[in-house]
């Protein structure tokens, strides 16, 4: 691999004192997935990473980045010595991103950050060498971690930012200094810090504060806030390209869902767009949409990037799909399980819920005679005073009735069980090991079973117990309805 920082780099970036001549391929902030080349970033959290600097060192960490000489380490071991590491983190992502020609995107939003940031990876790495967040490195240490792991001959950079509270995007957005920003849409998610939505709508609105003078803002045309980013865009000097139904410029016409695809017509500037997505969900979709006004603002190539689209597909815990046969000898025998255990608003659960309405399911292969389609959902949380209404509410979404039985996992989502009627209620439980103990019980072959929670419910130990049922298989070519 190739140098990514030089002891004398990193060092003046950071205004730290070098011990040794070294370089170092990658950076990391993890003993568990540290590669042998890396920089270990000794951040302090819930431990102190300087207590891991020696077993870095072990495990072929090329330096270490510190604020002092942990206990164990050899004073001529490869360090760069700081008065603060985070602060040194982030002088080094800034020097990182000053080094780059590359143009830069701004990834933010309540729901589909993530899933978004993963499809302009996908999309524009078909047209230059690209650089992203991994996972949902999006908070105060993720954002200058990715931006310091970004190779100086980068081409495209994706950046996701995300916030718990009022004040912290702003300053992630200045940071990595994007070309374009992206609000994919605002909902009601950490409501709880925030006094109304209007004001989730001005925090995601403020990742404008890093945009130069010549840059672009993209933003959702069709969420209630509109008014708000739109007051929010004109006091940071932008006119912003909105896409979506309501828009006139990336319009979203007609949003086909099949078992596992989604067709999409819009129109991008007048023109005609078709573009495919391997897998369903009408607010993919629209995270589609907005992808191509991004890759349009970059100045990239609008046509690739819709055909591209369909490379992409949902990570664990986003919405990803697998089939399981749960008999070694019958692979026809098989549960479909929809992952989206790791968050979980009331937008996102209504999407979720779509998704699985429009599922296959497959009859007369199990014991029931007929595939179901299950839900088992889990607590959203940091939804502030409403959060009763917001659970009960879900009893009403439109998706509910193609959905056979609904489990409901934690104290939150005892008010959806009770407001559902009789012959959908599963069963109610207020820890997720309890169903998770029972995951042999919840499905049957043809079954579609969608888990979906906020990541504190833990609603991901049922994905896992319902993994181990059974083993991957390739999807089916025909799923009866």
């Amino acid at each position: 691999m190739s140098v990514l920082w030089t002891g004398a780099e990193a060092a003046q970036a950071t205004g730290g004192r070098l011990h040794g001549n070294w370089s170092v391929t990658g950076v990391s902030i993890d003993t568990r997935t540290l590669e042998p080349g890396d920089l270990f970033v000794a951040l302090k959290d819930v431990r102190d990473g300087h207590d891991f600097v020696a077993q870095a060192l072990e495990s072929g960490a090329g330096a270490a980045l510190v604020s002092r000489i942990p206990d164990g380490v050899p004073g001529d071991a490869p360090l760069l010595i700081v008065d603060d590491v985070l602060n040194g983190l982030e002088a080094l992502g800034r020097a990182a991103r000053a080094r780059t020609q590359a143009r830069v995107v701004g990834v933010t939003g309540s729901v589909g950050k993530t899933s978004t940031k993963e499809m302009l990876r996908d999309v524009l790495a078909c047209q230059g060498r690209t650089h992203a967040s991994v996972a949902s490195y999006n908070n105060h240490w993720g954002v200058p971690l990715t931006l310091a792991r970004m190779p100086a001959d980068t081409e495209y950079a994706v950046i996701e930012m995300g916030m718990n509270h009022p004040g912290e995007i702003a300053p992630l957005s200045r940071m990595a200094r994007p070309h374009v920003a992206l609000v994919t849409t605002v909902a009601a998610a950490h409501l709880e810090a925030f006094e109304d939505i209007d004001g989730i709508a001005v925090e995601k609105a403020s990742i404008m504060a890093g945009l130069p003078q010549d840059g672009v803002v993209v933003l959702n045309a069709d969420v209630p806030t509109r008014p708000t980013l739109e007051r929010e865009a004109a006091q940071f000097g932008f006119d912003p390209v909105w896409f979506g139904t309501a828009s006139e410029q990336f319009t979203l016409n007609d949003v086909n869902l099949t078992g596992h695809r989604t067709i999409v017509q819009a129109t991008c500037h007048d023109a005609p767009v078709i573009f495919k997505l391997s897998t369903a969900g009408r607010h993919f979709a629209m995270n589609g949409l907005g992808v191509l006004a991004v890759v349009d603002a970059l100045g990239a190539d609008l046509a690739v990037a819709a055909m591209d689209l369909a490379l992409w597909v949902p990570p664990a815990g986003r919405g990803a799909r697998m089939h399981l046969a749960l008999d070694t000898v019958e692979e026809t025998a098989t549960i479909e399980l929809i992952d989206d255990a790791y968050n979980a608003n009331p937008t996102s659960m209504s999407a979720a819920l779509e998704v699985l309405a429009a599922a296959d399911v497959v009859d007369n292969i199990g014991r029931v005679s007929k595939g179901r389609r299950i839900a088992v959902l889990g607590d959203m949380l940091e939804l502030g005073a409403d959060e009763a209404r917001m659970h009960a509410a879900i009893a009403q979404d439109a998706s509910v009735e193609a959905i056979t039985l609904i489990h409901c996992v934690g104290p939150r989502m005892r008010g959806l069980y009770d407001a559902l009627p009789d012959f959908k209620r599963g069963r109610w439980v207020e820890t997720a090991d309890e169903l998770a103990t029972d995951a042999h019980r919840l499905v049957d072959p043809g079954d579609v079973i969608l888990v979906k929670g906020s990541l504190g419910s833990r609603v991901g130990r049922i994905v896992d117990a319902l993994k181990k049922l059974g083993h991957p298989v390739t999807q089916p070519q025909d799923r009866g309805a």
